[in-house]
C-alpha cells in the first residue's frame, strides 16, 4: 500500500487528534502516503478528502475534539451511500481506510470491509464501551474532567449541606460514572450495570447522616437515568434538600491527558502497522498494557463488560 487514509466518526474525544498525528507520521515514516477525510464518513461521501504532510499534524497532540471534525450521517447507513464511498476512495487511489471513533464508525468501517476496502479500526470513546480493549481513547481525560467537577461541587455540598446528584455521560456504559465515582468519593453510584434499588441509596444517605455526615454526593450514568428524577424521588422520601448537575458535553472537550496521548500514539501508528502488514476489518485495542488487533465481528459481537469489583470496592469505601 502506497496511500491511505485516516477519519474520525461519532462523538469527539480527547486524544483523537493525537491518534491522526501518530497515524499519519508513521506512515510517511514508512514512505506512504497518508490523506485526512473531513467530515466523517459524511464528508467521505462527499470527497472532502485532502493529502496530510508531515506538518499538518504538528501542535495538535495537546488539542482535544478532531482537527478532521465529525459528523453523524444517515446517508451513509445506505447501500448507495457506502458503495459511494468506496468509489471516493478509490478515485483518490487510496487503498486503505483508518476509522477513528466508536461501535458506531465501527459498524460503518466494517461495512467498507465487506465491499472490499481494507479498513482498521481504533477505538476513541470517551464512554470506554468498546468490547476487547481495556480502555478507548478520551475516557482517562472524561474521567479527570469529572472528577474535578465532581471536587468542586463537593465543596458546596459541604458549604450548603446538601445532597448533590451529579450526571455524567457514557452512554448505556456505566464506566465513567463508576471510575469517577471511585476516584471522588461518592455515597452512592448508579450505574446501568448493576441495580440499586431507591430504597438502598436513602438508607446509604441516613447511615451517613446517623453518623454526623452532612453532605453527600452521588453520581447517576446517564444510561440508567436522569438525575433529576432521582433528586425528586430522593427529595420526596425524605424531605431533604437536593440540587442536580448535568455535567454535558464538557466531559468530552479539554487537552488529553498524558495517558489518553500515549494510548492514541500507540493505536494510531499501531493502525498503520496493520494496513501495511496487509490486515483488514479489524480493530486497534489494549489489553494488559500490550497493544492488540482483533477481528471487528468478534469486538461488535460481544457485549461490554464493567468490572463489578470496582463497584463493590466503591461501595464498601463509601460506608
Amino acid at each position: 500500500m502506497r496511500k491511505l487514509a485516516v477519519l474520525t466518526s461519532g462523538g469527539d474525544s480527547p486524544g483523537m487528534n493525537a491518534a491522526v498525528r501518530a497515524a499519519v507520521r508513521r506512515a510517511h515514516f514508512h514512505e506512504v502516503q497518508m490523506f485526512g477525510v473531513y467530515h466523517g464518513y459524511e464528508g467521505l461521501m462527499r470527497g472532502d478528502i485532502k493529502e496530510m504532510s508531515l506538518g499538518s499534524v504538528g501542535d495538535i497532540i495537546q488539542r482535544g475534539g478532531t482537527i478532521l471534525y465529525s459528523a453523524r450521517s444517515e446517508a451513509f447507513k445506505t447501500e448507495a451511500g457506502q458503495q459511494r464511498a468506496v468509489e471516493q476512495l478509490r478515485d483518490h487511489g487510496i487503498e486503505g481506510l483508518i476509522v477513528i471513533g466508536g461501535d458506531g464508525s465501527f459498524r460503518g468501517a466494517q461495512k467498507l470491509t465487506e465491499k472490499g476496502f481494507p479498513t482498521i479500526g481504533v477505538p476513541g470513546t470517551i464512554d470506554n464501551d468498546i468490547p476487547c480493549t481495556d480502555f478507548t481513547i478520551g475516557f482517562d481525560t472524561a474521567l479527570n474532567t469529572v472528577v474535578e467537577a465532581i471536587d468542586k461541587i463537593r465543596d458546596t455540598a459541604t458549604s450548603h449541606e446538601r445532597t448533590y446528584i451529579i450526571e455524567v455521560m457514557g452512554r448505556d456504559a456505566g464506566d465513567l460514572a463508576l471510575w469517577a465515582g471511585l476516584a471522588a468519593g461518592a455515597e452512592s453510584i448508579i450505574i446501568p450495570e448493576a441495580s440499586q434499588e431507591l430504597d438502598d441509596i436513602i438508607e446509604r444517605l441516613h447511615a451517613g447522616q446517623r453518623r454526623g455526615k452532612k453532605h453527600s454526593i452521588i453520581i447517576v450514568a446517564e444510561g440508567v437515568g436522569s438525575a433529576a428524577s432521582y433528586a425528586e424521588a430522593i427529595t420526596k422520601e425524605t424531605g431533604w434538600e437536593t440540587r442536580v448537575t448535568v455535567l454535558g458535553h464538557i466531559q468530552r472537550g479539554g487537552s488529553p491527558t498524558a495517558m489518553d496521548r500515549m494510548l492514541a500514539s500507540r493505536m494510531g501508528a499501531a493502525a498503520v502497522d496493520l494496513l501495511l502488514e496487509g490486515k483488514q476489518d479489524r480493530m486497534v485495542g489494549i489489553q494488559n498494557n500490550e497493544i492488540v488487533d482483533v477481528d471487528f465481528q468478534e469486538a461488535l459481537a460481544k457485549k461490554h463488560q464493567l468490572d463489578l469489583s470496582i463497584y463493590q470496592l466503591a461501595r464498601t469505601l463509601s460506608i
